[in-house]
């Protein structure tokens, strides 16, 4: 190596990152023993900061832009050194590109089932899957809390952290809310807006934003989710017995179409005969019990209108209801001595003796008295 190739070496005058992943959050601009430039050129692209350490401590962070450094640009650095205005001597520091992009599509799920308490199904446990997007905002902060000293860090560092934050916040949530397992899926957006409120401020304590929560699915266990298949399916059918006449019926189709012929149609034929009345006796039975059921919840029949019979100048009169002999009495047609016979009475017996007449006279105020 020339000594042109070696002072040319010995200093870094373009500094500057592109990003050939989709998942590097952090990269150290690497420069082993060389030192920068005074008045080096540095490009910090869009979705990037630029942060400058000097013997571990955080000194100065470039925003989007071109700059050249010189002491008036780094003001914190100048200062950590003890530089002195007019400084052009070249300086060492450690540089890093940070990653400002939203990263998406980060996956999150409970690897445990939950166990919770819905109001419909009782005690069960459900599993939850879902993604989220995050971005950083604080970049000195996310170095200091998260970085370290690691010159490439990729999403995969922090997200099992993040992970755990969501799982944790996803389960309280869960509880607080006590949504139906059956309407949880019309409840996703509600529940994701409640869980993003809880999980951005722990998310910024590492200089991240939570950008996006969702929630992708929410199953149950494998055998809950058949007995609910089942239960969904008796729904569909609707009535039983409708649904076995047509089973019977194609069941009869089939065996008369069956090409074997002989005896062995004939038996097919005898079979479905005898499997269709088989069916039928059970509808039958079925019926049967339906009625019974149905006539067990009927009230019982209202009893007739007692009707009396009046003894009025030795001739037999009516019969009449009650409300017709509550008129009567209000018109002076009906008095206490007045005679009177129903079905059921051993003899003629006076108005005023029989309780539920007597009753009458007690509603009718009695005459007005002479003015």
């Amino acid at each position: 190596m020339g000594l042109f190739d070696k002072l040319k070496g010995e200093f870094v005058d373009i500094i500057e990152w592109l990003d050939p992943s989709n998942d590097t959050m952090v990269h150290r601009f690497e420069r082993y023993q060389n030192e920068i430039k005074n008045g080096a050129k540095l490009t910090v692209r869009e979705s990037q900061l630029a942060v400058f350490i000097n013997e571990g401590k955080l000194a100065d962070v470039f925003k989007p832009g071109m700059f050249t450094l010189v002491t008036e640009n780094l003001p914190l650095l100048a200062t950590l050194k003890g530089w002195k205005y007019g400084f052009s001597s070249p300086f060492k520091a450690e540089v890093y590109f940070l990653n400002t992009k939203n990263f998406t599509d980060q996956k999150w799920g409970t690897p445990n089932p939950i166990m919770l308490r819905d109001p419909e199904l009782g005690p069960l446990q459900i599993r939850a899957f879902g993604n989220y997007a995050l971005k950083i905002v604080d970049g000195p902060v996310f170095i200091r809390e998260v970085v370290g000293t690691d010159g490439n860090f990729t999403t995969e560092g922090i997200t099992n952290q993040l992970r755990n934050i969501i799982i944790t916040r996803f389960t309280d949530a869960i509880g607080e809310a006590k949504i139906p397992v059956f309407d949880m899926a019309s409840n996703y957006d509600e529940v994701s807006k409640l869980l993003e409120t809880k999980i951005k401020p722990e998310f910024n304590e590492y200089g991240l934003e939570l950008t996006k929560f969702l929630i992708s699915s929410i199953t149950l266990p494998e055998k809950v989710q058949e007995a609910l298949d089942k239960r969904t399916s008796m729904g569909i059918l609707g009535d039983m017995s409708k649904y076995t006449q047509f089973q019977t019926a194609q069941a009869i189709e089939a065996s008369a179409n069956n090409p074997s012929g002989g005896a062995g149609e004939g038996m097919g034929m005898g079979m479905g005969f005898g499997m269709a009345n088989m069916m039928m006796n059970t509808m039958n039975q079925q019926n049967q019990q339906k009625q019974q059921q149905q006539q067990q919840q009927m009230p019982p029949p209202v009893p007739p209108a007692i009707k009396f019979f009046l003894a009025v100048n030795g001739q037999q009169m009516g019969p009449y209801d009650m409300n017709t002999l509550k008129g009567m009495i209000t018109q002076n047609q009906l008095a206490r001595e007045t005679l009177i016979w129903c079905e059921g009475m051993a003899a003629w017996t006076q108005a005023g003796q029989v309780p539920e007449v007597a009753a009458l006279f007690s509603a009718v105020p009695p005459p007005l008295p002479p003015q």
